[in-house]
């Protein structure tokens, strides 16, 4: 047996499971991959050999709803490697961790959670389920690259003495982008007011692991933190954790609540990637990051000067901290949307992770190699060779040669509230429906100062621009409006070309929210 091994104790349990070789007289129905043997598909190839750890809750293997055993043992060493006081494996992704700690808070319908506003739809879907009120704190925004960060000290200062009788901070840090700031002063204002403070750190699985990587929440205080390991880290697709540590927290009701969410048959495959790459990174220390990081910094030293340019932190309020994992590229010249540099890329073989109206994204980990950084570059000279022939006719029309200020226009709706530190008035969230009678379509453009009868996600990545009950700003239709034109993939529509919405038909309401 390995030292390897030996550190992952739930994979190598599932390990010598495998070896055994022991007649299934149990779930799963593919009897340890030998379905898989039987087929004629390429794809059954690759699936038989994952499927011989794809176990379930037999002796030895532990039960991820009751841990005693060898999962029990993988969770405390997570915790003690991240910090944490318990950690808990989520095989749900981080979807599953953050509607946990939402219903862990807010126990009693009508309970007020302060949440910033640009939030995960989970978050979002969580509150539907607690029935929390919600009071959405307005961001803030890099002027330069118009993207949105956290709320502001002072923003959260004013929501706790507006809403004395909130049960917790939900804010989303890093960013999509990677872009961050640190939480320290934010967590000992709610703590100071006996407020826990909850994170949806899903982008920002690998912080803290080196010194050249931002601070984790966990560091700074934080009292609930998830993060999404297959995202930045190495754990199988799902595969993420729930952190938490301190006395604000009731862990006997959110294991319950995470016990109500997750299913009660999780694949040991995923918990298996959460166990080892912990093992892996505690083995390595920050030489698990080392080389990956050199590999980004030479994305970054390539991009001096270029017209690909790459947006950093200018040491603002609000963004400070860059993930050097996450390589956000524009047009400084803003001649081509981040959507058609991600066809560009895509055409030389790179795939992006996301794109949006300016800016398209590129995830890297410490997984990715030199050889593939050697072909972004060259995709990359492809591109700016391309885009050449464009510069004579910028300089002739004195066009700006910087990124404009594009911060305001994605001010959208709640976002864009009247009040002087961004605070919304209480937003009340239930599973209400609406019958098809009390709803109707209406073109785009016309839906300006109706209440959304739908969700409007785009994704990725996932940030709703309309929840159910919203009133629609003109900002907003403006930012649909682009998106329509960018084919840009919208969740929870049901006209998916963004012609037309569907609005509660009560008319033109003041209120976000029908009772």
């Amino acid at each position: 047996m390995s030292k390897f091994e030996q550190q992952a104790p739930l994979a190598e349990a599932l390990v010598n499971y495998a070896k055994a070789g022991q007649s299934s007289f149990h779930v799963p129905g593919h009897k340890n991959g030998h379905a898989f043997k039987m087929m004629r598909s390429e794809a059954a190839g690759y699936l038989e050999r994952v499927a011989l750890i794809d176990a379930t809750e037999i002796i030895g293997l532990d039960d991820l709803h009751h841990p005693e055993g060898v999962i029990a043992q993988a969770q405390e060493r997570a915790a003690r490697f991240y910090g944490a006081d318990e950690s808990f494996f989520l095989v749900g992704g981080s979807t599953v961790g953050n509607q946990a700690l939402i219903l862990s808070v807010c126990t009693e319908p009508g309970d007020v959670l302060l949440v910033q506003r640009n939030v995960h739809k989970s978050i979002i879907h969580g509150c539907m389920l607690a029935g929390a009120h919600v009071v959405f704190l307005t961001p803030q925004f890099d002027a330069r690259s118009g993207l949105a960060i956290i709320p502001s000290y002072t923003t959260v200062a004013e929501a706790l003495i507006r809403y004395p009788e909130a049960k917790g901070l939900l804010v989303t840090s890093p960013n999509y982008y990677g872009m961050g700031e640190s939480l320290k002063s934010i967590i000992e204002l709610c703590h100071e007011h006996d407020l826990p403070v909850l994170v949806d750190e899903a982008h920002g699985a690998h912080f803290g692991l080196h010194t050249d990587l931002p601070v984790s929440a966990m560091a700074e205080g934080a009292d609930g933190v998830v993060q999404s390991t297959h995202k930045m880290l190495t754990a199988l697709t799902m595969g993420s954790m729930l952190h938490i540590q301190g006395d604000y927290l009731n862990r006997s009701l959110l294991k319950q609540r995470l016990a109500m969410l997750q299913s009660s048959s999780p694949s040991y495959a995923i918990m298996a990637s959460l166990d080892l790459t912990r093992s892996e990174l505690e083995q390595k220390g920050e030489d698990a990051f080392t080389e990956a990081l050199i590999q980004c910094n030479r994305i970054r030293d390539y991009a001096k000067g270029k017209r690909l340019s790459i947006v950093e932190p200018e040491g603002i309020e609000g963004y400070s901290r860059q993930d050097p994992f996450k390589i956000v590229i524009y047009d400084k010249f803003e001649q081509r949307s981040g959507y058609e540099l991600q066809e560009m890329l895509e055409k030389q073989g790179c795939i992006p992770e996301m794109s949006d109206h300016r800016h398209v994204v590129l995830a890297l980990s410490l997984a990715t190699s030199s050889e593939e950084i050697d072909h972004l570059i060259n995709a990359m000279n492809s591109i700016e060779d391309e885009l050449a022939d464009i510069l004579p006719i910028i300089k002739q029309n004195n066009l700006p040669n910087e990124p404009l200020m594009i911060g305001e226009q994605n001010q959208l709706s709640t976002w864009n509230n009247s009040n002087e530190n961004k605070i919304s008035d209480i937003v009340p969230f239930n599973l209400r429906t609406w019958k098809e009678d009390q709803l109707e379509t209406i073109l785009l453009e016309k839906v300006e100062g109706y209440s959304s009868g739908e969700m409007v996600i785009p994704y990725p990545p996932g940030i709703p621009l309309l929840y159910i009950g919203e009133v629609i700003s003109k900002e907003t239709i403006e930012v649909l409006k682009r998106c329509r034109l960018a084919n840009f993939k919208c969740q929870g529509v049901s006209d998916t070309t963004l012609r037309t919405l569907r609005v509660i038909s009560s008319g033109k309401l003041e209120k976000q929210y029908v009772e």
